[in-house]
């Protein structure tokens, strides 16, 4: 694996691609953009309410932490 190092890394300087393949890959990557628009299938809103419900999850579960482990006492 490491026998030829020096000249894989040398070649792969002195060998070029075609202008053609580099716009055939850069076309394909402008379509994939396109379609991918919603991250996970979800909306804007919808990612929006999953992140309002995981930081509120991550707030009470904090808070019970810290009453659980006597660090803050309710006052009764």
């Amino acid at each position: 694996m490491l026998d030829d190092l020096r000249n894989e890394a040398s070649s792969s300087f002195e060998e070029t691609t075609e202008p053609s393949t580099l716009e055939g890959e850069l076309s394909g990557m402008a379509t994939h953009r396109q379609r991918r628009r919603h991250f996970l299938g979800m909306t804007p809103a919808q990612r929006f309410v999953i992140t309002l419900l995981l930081f509120m999850m991550v707030c009470l579960l904090g808070a019970l932490c810290l009453i659980v482990f006597e660090k803050v006492v309710l006052p009764l």
